[in-house]
């Protein structure tokens, strides 16, 4: 055998096992019981066949802010398709800021406090702000961005999980 087909023979080898590794390793949704500001529980039950995005926030960091009326514009645009948002505030939020922030800019999707840390203990202990979490239908953890969102990419790959929640449901 060629000294070059060898080698493309291992690297195709070594991308299959690691691509079989990555399937077998994907991480689900860890069990989540959360209050909204609203008094509102939310449970893993129901987001169950939604496509989620856990957004940790806080209402002093630049990015988040940033970033919020997009976030609004995308519940909004891909709601009635099966896609949630959560919006986390951070532990050291107070939460008469996070109060009214809500009540300064009505978020139209659901608003957590984690002043206990239950929810980012859950998810490694994110420390940067803004972080988000992308859940596909069946509850696998697909993505995790760290710092603003690019909404062109992540607008076409919510689009490309809402389809397959679709075809699977």
């Amino acid at each position: 055998m060629p000294m070059k087909l060898k080698f493309f023979t291992i690297v195709f080898i070594v991308l299959v096992i690691t691509l079989i590794g990555l399937s077998f390793n994907k991480k689900t949704l860890p069990p989540l019981n959360m209050i909204t500001i609203e008094g509102q529980p939310i449970t893993n039950q129901d987001l169950h066949g939604k496509v989620v995005l856990i957004n940790f926030w806080a209402t002093d960091c630049p990015g988040c802010i940033n970033e919020m009326p997009e976030l609004i514009n995308t519940y909004n645009d891909f709601k009635q398709d099966g896609f949630e948002v959560l919006a986390v505030s951070m532990f050291y939020d107070p939460p008469s800021r996070v109060m009214s922030f809500s009540k300064n800019y009505p978020l139209p999707f659901p608003v957590i406090m984690d002043i206990k840390k239950d929810i980012i203990k859950n998810f490694d202990d994110v420390k940067l702000t803004p972080t988000s979490i992308l859940v596909n239908h069946k509850g696998e953890i697909i993505n995790t961005i760290i710092g603003e969102i690019e909404f062109d990419s992540f607008r076409q790959s919510l689009k490309n999980l809402l389809k397959d929640a679709s075809e699977h449901s």
